[in-house]
């Protein structure tokens, strides 16, 4: 069992709304690890996020959404499967990658065509994405290759006075969501094992 979160006030959520509206970069606690929140609308904070990260641009970002409408609308296709496993599975540390929308930015796209999200467990992060209106960014907080943070002093130590900070304790479960492919046919791949059992999901369509 994780421990409690402690309740955030509307206040520091609106703050860090502002933030993320005037394109900065907001690092919360989720779920998981903490993590590095962008407007996925804005281009010039998904540069600052991928020069903050060091991170190889070809590398898409995992979003966070407020619920399964905000899922869809990144959609081009929406399988059965996605529906089902996000019905069983959300809240919690499961990232769906699906076919994106063809309008998306290059940051959120894998080479595959694909755009990951997970509704997070964690009250912050879907309280950010409901605020803003659309998806936000939620890869994890740190530079490219080191340890993700599983605090605000281990975030502070990688960035510094570049973000903005919302802190809600230690990771309650610092390990990184389960991620699992769905393509256009319904077919069922794990990109990333963790904490989510997807198992029941494997089989062949049917």
């Amino acid at each position: 069992m994780g421990r409690p979160v402690e309740p955030v006030s509307e206040q520091v959520i609106a703050q860090a709304v502002d933030v993320l509206r005037d394109g900065g970069i907001v690092c919360m606690p989720t779920e998981t690890t903490y993590g590095l929140a962008v407007d996925i609308r804005d281009q010039a904070a998904l540069d600052a996020l991928v020069a903050i990260k060091g991170r190889d641009p070809r590398a898409p970002f995992g979003l966070v959404v407020a619920d399964a409408d905000q899922a869809r609308s990144l959609a081009r296709l929406w399988p059965a499967a996605a529906d089902a496993m996000a019905r069983a599975c959300w809240p919690g540390p499961l990232t769906l990658v699906v076919p994106a929308r063809p309008d998306l930015p290059a940051e959120l796209v894998g080479l595959d065509g694909g755009v990951g999200m997970r509704v997070s467990s964690h009250p912050i992060p879907v309280a950010l994405a409901r605020a803003l209106g659309r998806p936000i960014t939620a890869t994890s907080a740190n530079p490219s290759g080191m340890p993700p943070a599983l605090d605000i002093a281990g975030a502070r130590a990688y960035f510094g006075d570049a973000l903005h900070y919302i802190d809600g304790g230690p990771a309650s479960a610092p390990s990184a969501s389960t991620v699992v492919a769905i393509d256009d046919h319904g077919h069922v791949r794990v990109l990333r094992p963790g904490p989510v059992d997807v198992s029941a999901w494997l089989a062949e369509p049917r």
